[in-house]
């Protein structure tokens, strides 16, 4: 099995910054692709960024793309996010998530991590 545990949420004012963390545990040598994913009240989830475990290819949501920046050390099993100049419709959810070489999707998940964009 696998664990993913989120940290460093909080509240920020518009245009701060904050960098999420997600450690991965547990069976970590199959990962395919590490992603942050969002949701607000009442909105479906959005896949906001990606990369890739080996290469690091990223991909990134139009909505981030320019603000928002993933990383990930494979030594620690870690995947960031760094966001910068949030705004308060960036106010959500955040969820990382970890796609394994055997799927065809996202496959664990973590409990995610608060994150509040006052104005």
């Amino acid at each position: 099995q696998v664990q993913l545990v989120e940290s460093g949420g909080g509240l920020v004012q518009a245009g701060g910054s904050l960098r999420l963390t997600c450690a991965a545990s547990g069976r970590t040598f199959s990962i395919y692709a590490m992603g942050w994913f969002r949701q607000a009240p009442g909105k479906e989830r959005e896949s906001i960024a990606t990369i890739t475990w080996s290469y690091g290819s990223t991909y990134y949501a139009d909505s981030v793309k320019g603000r928002f920046t993933i990383s990930r050390d494979t030594a620690k099993n870690t995947v960031y996010l760094q966001m910068n100049s949030l705004k308060p419709e960036d106010t959500a959810l955040y969820y990382c998530a970890m796609r394994t070489v055997v799927a065809s999707t996202y496959n664990y998940w973590g409990q995610g991590t608060q994150v509040t964009v006052s104005s």
